[in-house]
């Protein structure tokens, strides 16, 4: 059964936030194993990934998770940025993006909106595996 991943890396994220690509960078990923096993091996020469969530694709193929999250979410070309080492999957999300997201679905819900909503790391997971099913 093909599980869709999201995972991030705290030296990716240092090294994005030097080149200018925001603190905002998660890799998206498709597997038949086990999520955990494929993140610890790591990407872009950097081994402290963490998976952050995990959830059953629906049958869903990498390829077509990768190209429905990059309708609405900018990819980073491993092939601009060598220090990706050819990883592809790796997103640069904005922070606005899933906030309203997160605030719509609150709104959708029922729920009262929250003023100065924080956005966590898996609010971000959420928002790229909602976009890959949807």
């Amino acid at each position: 059964m093909p599980t869709i991943y999201v995972a991030r890396s705290a030296a990716l994220l240092k090294w994005a936030g030097d080149v200018g690509l925001g603190k905002h960078i998660y890799k998206v990923g498709v597997t038949d194993g086990d999520p955990a096993d494929i993140v610890a091996k790591g990407w872009a020469g950097e081994a402290d990934w963490k998976l952050l969530k995990a959830q059953d694709s629906g049958g869903l193929g990498e390829e077509e998770a990768l190209e429905r999250i990059g309708k609405r979410v900018k990819p980073v070309d491993p092939g601009y940025y060598p220090k990706l080492k050819g990883a592809t999957g790796v997103f640069r999300v904005d922070e606005a993006s899933v906030q309203r997201s997160l605030i719509m679905s609150l709104a959708m819900s029922g729920e009262d909106e929250k003023k100065g909503l924080k956005v966590k790391p898996v609010d971000f997971a959420d928002f790229l595996i909602k976009n890959a099913l949807s």
